[in-house]
């Protein structure tokens, strides 16, 4: 996927939106600050996701993150070779290393989230990149 399409939450996941599924993943600014991944626990498909609510954890060798929706929905698949090997999301975080695919709630809105160039602001501004 292209970074520069997607759309993206203050705490770094991003939404591929293609008709009613949200693919989501998170950025690699957020893979870089995490370093040395170790697990990653994803919820179960059926599962029911709120916006800024978290969906999932990442651990790494520095600490134990959580994953926030970025949007409303139920949980239609979960990335399982991620799963099984969270080194797919070190090594590709917006192909291979998606996470969940979500059937977006109705009426569910993404207007807190940031296009590319507004997300790239925020993490320079952030002391990133």
């Amino acid at each position: 996927m292209d970074p520069r399409s997607l759309h993206y939450s203050p705490t770094h996941e991003w939404v591929s939106l293609d008709g009613e599924i949200a693919t989501i993943g998170v950025s690699q600014f957020a893979v870089e600050q995490l370093t040395d991944l170790i697990t990653i626990e994803l919820p179960r498909v059926g599962a029911r996701v709120t916006a800024g609510k978290s969906f999932g954890e990442v651990e790494s060798v520095k600490a134990v993150s959580d994953l926030y929706a970025p949007i409303d929905g139920e949980v239609v698949e979960v990335n399982t070779a991620v799963a099984n090997d969270v080194s797919l999301l070190a090594a590709d975080p917006f192909g291979k290393g998606w996470l969940v695919k979500l059937k977006v709630a109705p009426g569910a809105a993404m207007a807190g989230l940031l296009d590319h160039a507004a997300y790239e602001k925020k993490i320079a501004e952030d002391g990133g990149h």
